[in-house]
């Protein structure tokens, strides 16, 4: 079969040792940077297998209907927001998605983060090239509150970093996290503004779908101390558009730190929170390490390969028998 990979802008995907997995197939691996619909359908029009990586194409039904081989999508990761479900189950294409390999690499950069933005280190450490060497004081982690918005698994671990710290632990979310929040003995908010207005550190983790996108409004950022620092490496589009620029902006709250963007990749620097000294901006590379990556695409290869050997039956979709 010929097993399509689009989205490999990284380059990455060819070093993967799990790729062999796909021995016996015929494995296209394109590098394009978000391409046009026409340049899209071109390299993906003979494929009966799509490994997506991540989100990073929507899938919608004017793209599906121009791929007339495909019979099966195979999602790196759990979500498959991006596809367009029923227009899958019209044509009778497939989709299989994975699990969760690993929530430690995504903590581990959440941490990165909010260090490097607490503690101002890329400023420091560019000042120091220039011959700056700075007299004023840092200000501890220790005491300060740890405000978590969704606690599942990653909010968990950063969790846990936050309590090592001596921060306290503050949580809102649905009533799973909720839960989660009291039987880790940590507090819980009153509400979400309640949240917003303790938040030292907020960090966002919840779950994007359609009843979370925009969760989080220019209301609930305005409620913000000037001295916080909001964190995002869940998705960009959890908050509502435009909110954080014009929030950081406005100085409520001081400081934000995010890997995550409406549109990616963002190419020659185009985004307004690069533009603010108050804003920290890596490149969605909270996932990139090769574990994970090894991991995500283990799942997806296997998954590929099983179904190209007729060996699954159970789908994440009900696709009509063609």
């Amino acid at each position: 079969m010929i097993i399509a990979i689009p989205d490999d802008y990284h380059n990455l995907v060819r070093t993967l040792d799990c790729l062999k997995t796909l021995e016996g197939h015929e494995v296209r691996i394109f590098n394009d940077v978000a391409p046009a619909e026409a340049k899209l359908v071109a390299n993906l029009r003979d494929a009966d297998i799509i490994v997506p990586i991540r989100e990073r194409t929507r899938f919608t039904r004017g793209i599906i209907e121009q791929l007339p081989k495909l019979k099966l999508f195979s999602q790196t990761g759990r979500s498959f927001h991006h596809i367009d479900v029923e227009a899958c189950n019209d044509r009778g294409i497939a989709i299989l998605s994975g699990g969760h390999p690993s929530p430690y690499t995504v903590a581990e950069h959440t941490w990165a983060l909010i260090m490097a933005s607490w503690r101002d280190v890329a400023r420091e450490c560019d000042g120091m090239r220039k011959g700056i060497w700075r007299s004023r004081f840092n200000i501890g982690l220790r005491g300060k509150t740890l405000a978590i918005l969704g606690l599942g698994t990653i909010g968990g671990l950063i969790a846990q970093t936050g309590a090592s710290f001596g921060m306290r632990v503050l949580v809102w979310g649905r009533e799973n996290s909720l839960n989660a929040a009291k039987a880790a003995g940590y507090e819980t908010a009153a509400s979400q503004d309640d949240l917003f207005a303790q938040a030292d550190v907020l960090v966002i983790m919840a779950r994007l779908s359609k009843d979370t996108r925009g969760l989080v409004k220019a209301a609930h950022l305005a409620l913000m101390k000037p001295s916080a620092l909001l964190i995002n490496t869940a998705r960009a589009e959890l908050i509502e558009p435009g909110a954080l620029v014009a929030a950081l902006k406005a100085g409520r709250p001081g400081m934000a730190a995010t890997d995550v963007y409406e549109n990616e990749p963002v190419q020659r620097g185009d985004h307004p929170l690069l533009k603010l000294d108050n804003a920290l901006c890596s490149n969605h590379s909270a996932w990139l390490e090769q574990g994970t990556y090894e991991a995500y695409f283990g799942e997806a290869f296997a998954h590929a390969a099983a179904f190209a050997a007729g060996k699954v039956t159970q789908f994440a979709n009900t696709p009509k028998t063609k």
